[in-house]
């Protein structure tokens, strides 16, 4: 039996494990997409938009601009490494330093350190421009700017509401349920009151009690996916003047910058994400090893979390999933954990629906594939304890996953087994070749 080498990112570092080569269906892996200047691609992006004129010509003198930044969980994106290029471009189309500021779009995440500050912004940003961190649950700095169609009330950050111009920045990925990031969600949720950002994700549940997911919510699907539209309806209410994302290929750098009109720009990023990252495969496999990617992906259960509809998606039913993040802040958010306290996925449920957060969903989305597939966690020695409740089985070492998979495998008497290999699987979307 020849024996190879896979490596998992796992924080900052990478744990590895030797598996036979004969059982390995496919490795899966985004398309390659060379790396970019990011300098040179954000002032192209800038200077020759999608659906808009130039940022030197969108603002003007005497503006006050607010640039609404993705936050420190976000940081794959290398937002660090092109939001300098912004403000320069923003001091050249007639806007000092002091007429920037930057809100960091924490929807309900936490407040983030100085150190963090930096990660996300870089070190002559954060000296140059004012920063401040949202706080969803800060109604005295929130304003009512209006209500969706489907009826979310819409409590924006007061200093973004204030401002004459309102520039947002992040990366575009796939999303559990919003089919995907960036965009109009640096609005809703990420500068959103708590209330609005709670109303607007319930809508990722069926209409109906028991139905669970609501299908037309998840990754890639935005063609009549409400929460979307509805995010995108409260963007409009603060009709942001221009985007600049960034796109990040298979090797986690910057492949492409999108930038202009928030929607258009937006929308072509999305297509690019999707070609990176649609990747065939040629079977579903009885074991799927289904890394993160490292930090900051694997900073919590919560982040990592993007990995499951992945790993679902490459793995038969009833199959065993190896789930690979250190989740060093594990705890974060506290919802999260709090959330694993049922032990039925109707009892979850009906709990879910009279009292919606986000980290509540998305812990029921985990709940619900605990009960269809054998899920190993590696994760931190630390996490151990605390992480059984969530119904996955905790590890310190993808080895011992792996061992621990073989003996279930053959207790079931599968020989002829195969695996799946996924060393990045929030930056991918499985596809079944015969999908293509």
């Amino acid at each position: 039996m020849a024996l190879k080498e896979f490596k998992f990112g796992f924080g900052t570092g990478y744990q590895s494990v030797m598996l036979p080569e004969e059982h390995i269906s496919d490795v899966i892996e985004g398309n390659p997409t060379p790396d970019v200047d990011v300098e040179q691609a954000t002032l192209e992006c800038m200077r020759h938009p999608i659906g808009s004129a130039p940022l030197v010509d969108v603002v003007k003198p005497g503006d006050k601009v607010c640039i609404v930044c993705a936050d420190v969980t976000r940081t794959w994106n290398h937002s660090d490494q092109f939001v300098i290029h912004i403000v320069n471009e923003l001091n050249r189309g007639g806007i000092p330093d002091g007429d920037i500021c930057i809100v960091f779009a924490q929807g309900t995440h936490r407040a983030q350190t100085p150190e963090e500050d930096i990660r996300v912004v870089g070190e002559e940003v954060a000296r140059r421009i004012r920063l401040y961190q949202h706080d969803s649950r800060d109604k005295d700095n929130l304003v009512l700017v209006g209500t969706t169609k489907i009826g979310t009330p819409v409590f924006i950050n007061k200093h973004v509401v204030e401002a004459d111009k309102v520039i947002i920045v992040d990366g575009i990925t796939t999303h559990l349920f919003a089919g995907y990031g960036g965009g109009r969600k640096l609005i809703l949720p990420g500068v959103a009151g708590w209330d609005s950002i709670q109303i607007n994700h319930c809508h990722a549940l069926a209409d109906h009690f028991g139905d669970g997911i609501n299908p037309l919510t998840r990754s890639t699907k935005l063609d009549h996916n409400p929460v979307s539209d509805d995010m995108q309806e409260a963007c409009d209410m603060i009709k942001p003047c221009f985007l600049v994302h960034s796109i990040v290929n298979a090797d986690g750098k910057i492949g492409r910058m999108v930038g202009g009109d928030p929607y258009e720009a937006w929308l072509e990023g999305t297509k690019e994400v999707y070609r990176i990252q649609k990747v065939p495969f040629k079977q579903k496999a009885d074991v799927s090893f289904a890394c993160a990617g490292g930090y900051p992906k694997d900073v919590s259960l919560y982040q990592g979390c993007k990995c499951y509809d992945p790993a679902e998606s490459a793995t038969k039913e009833g199959g065993i999933i190896i789930a690979i993040m250190e989740a060093s802040d594990v705890m974060e958010p506290p919802e999260y954990m709090g959330s694993f306290r049922f032990d039925t996925e109707e009892a979850m449920e009906k709990a879910l629906r009279e009292n919606f957060t986000i980290p509540f969903f998305v812990a029921f989305n985990l709940f619900c594939m605990a009960h269809k597939y054998t899920i190993y966690l590696v994760t931190k020695k630390e996490n151990l304890e605390i992480t059984k409740k969530t119904g996955q089985i905790p590890v310190a070492t993808v080895e011992e996953a792996w061992e621990l998979a073989q003996k279930q495998l053959a207790a079931e008497g599968r020989t002829d087994y195969t695996i799946n290999i996924m060393p990045h699987c929030a930056s991918i979307v499985p596809t079944l070749s015969e999908e293509k």
